[in-house]
């Protein structure tokens, strides 16, 4: 932990990095633990079936429009950094990251992020999804 002086003020500033990895951790093993193998696939069904195919293609064109390239870019360096690998070795988790990860195709991935972005598919098994235009 680091000490930061503000005036007065002492105000404690914990690294991002164990706070990610907390928080994550903490929620992966309440999902594996309290969470039936039902309920996540009937999100995963919805989401496939249910979603129509333009309403998807209307928010990753929104994501391409409104949110820079540095923050995607910081998204997935983050991603990768941070997850820890409690994460990828759950199979409830993995497989809700590989479900919705999905449909983020590979043009709103910035140039600099494409090294990240692979390490991130092969880590949670992501598989490509076609384009549907």
């Amino acid at each position: 932990m680091r000490l930061i002086l503000l005036g007065k003020l002492y105000i404690f500033v914990i690294p991002v990095r164990f706070i990610a990895r907390i928080v994550i951790t903490l929620q992966v093993k309440l999902v594996d633990r309290f969470v039936p193998d039902r309920i996540l696939l009937f999100f995963m069904n919805t989401l496939d079936k249910r979603v129509p195919p333009r309403a998807i293609d209307n928010v990753i064109d929104e994501v391409d429009r409104y949110v820079p390239e540095k923050v995607r870019s910081s998204l997935i360096s983050a991603a990768d950094e941070y997850v820890p690998d409690t994460v990828a070795s759950s199979r409830k988790v993995s497989a809700v990251i590989a479900g919705v990860g999905k449909y983020v195709p590979d043009k709103i991935i910035p140039q600099d992020s494409a090294e990240g972005w692979a390490k991130l598919k092969a880590k949670f098994h992501i598989p490509t999804l076609l384009s549907r235009k």
